[in-house]
């Protein structure tokens, strides 16, 4: 298993040119090929007939202007793709909300790549929106890049954030290329403070170990005893193993009709100081 083909989005963010680059720097590492969305987003027009003909003429001036937004986007894709000269390469404008549009290209893909919103920069609360949308119901596994610091693919030193869960499985499964390329691999499964005293590795994740061996990937297993919340404990244990990659399960839950991020998943994309691949 590889990737042979990667999803990035493009946009307007500050960080869109960051993203871009690491999105490159994995197409070239693993010989797949790149597709770079732009989005241009949706006008609502409104309700009433009495309002829509005083406003209409404006809504497609609004949407005319996000088209340009989106395109300009896809160029700037573009003229990096050439710059690194990077071949297996395209990029699309589609007239979509950004999370219909990712998750529709999605199919079609083995990797997307997004960015952690930054909670300084206008639009923070849309952008949370769409990666929450795609960790929640993305097909395929989300690389998803902090908006602080500088990022260098391929990653080095991946950490596996393990629980024995349906989700905690796909997650590792889906990250093997990325774990078979890195020089070390630390699974750790974690358990709050008073329940797991001993940090020998059990039986479940010495199997996890061998299923990893079985694929290329020399992995270190251990128990973690957590005095804190698990999301600040796996981003502790993260600095201290000089991680530059984490991988982890999407968590969820339904609170009436709506689709709720966990309270460890929503923890780890709010103070993400490295990559991480989560899947659901």
């Amino acid at each position: 298993m590889t990737y042979r083909s990667l999803l990035v989005l493009l946009d307007d963010d500050p960080l869109c040119a960051a993203r871009v680059k690491v999105a490159i720097d994995l197409a070239r590492n693993f010989e797949a090929h790149l597709t770079g969305v732009a989005p241009t987003g949706l006008v609502e027009l409104p309700i009433s007939v009495e309002a829509a003909t005083v406003v209409t003429e404006l809504a497609e001036a609004a949407q005319a202007e996000l088209g340009d937004r989106a395109r300009a986007a896809a160029q700037a894709f573009d003229a990096a793709c050439v710059a690194a000269k990077l071949s297996a390469c395209r990029s699309v404008v589609l007239e979509a909300e950004p999370a219909d549009a990712l998750l529709r290209e999605a199919h079609s893909h083995d990797l997307i790549v997004l960015t952690q919103p930054d909670p300084a920069e206008t639009g923070y609360t849309m952008r949370r929106a769409v990666v929450e949308r795609l960790v929640l119901f993305n097909a395929r596994p989300t690389l998803l890049i902090p908006y602080a610091g500088t990022v260098e693919a391929p990653f080095q030193n991946a950490l596996v954030a393990w629980d024995g869960s349906r989700e905690a499985d796909r997650a590792i499964a889906d990250a093997l290329p990325f774990l078979r390329k890195a020089r070390r691999v630390d699974v750790a499964a974690w358990r709050e403070n008073g329940l797991l005293a001993d940090t020998t590795p059990n039986a479940e994740l010495e199997a996890l170990r061998e299923w990893l061996a079985r694929h290329g990937v020399t992995a270190t297993v251990r128990n973690e005893v957590a005095s804190a919340p698990i999301a600040d404990a796996i981003l502790s244990r993260t600095a201290d193993l000089d991680t530059d990659l984490l991988v982890m399960g999407g968590y969820g839950h339904t609170r009436w009709t709506e689709r709720l991020l966990g309270g460890a998943t929503r923890g780890v994309l709010a103070t993400m100081t490295v990559p991480v691949l989560m899947s659901r």
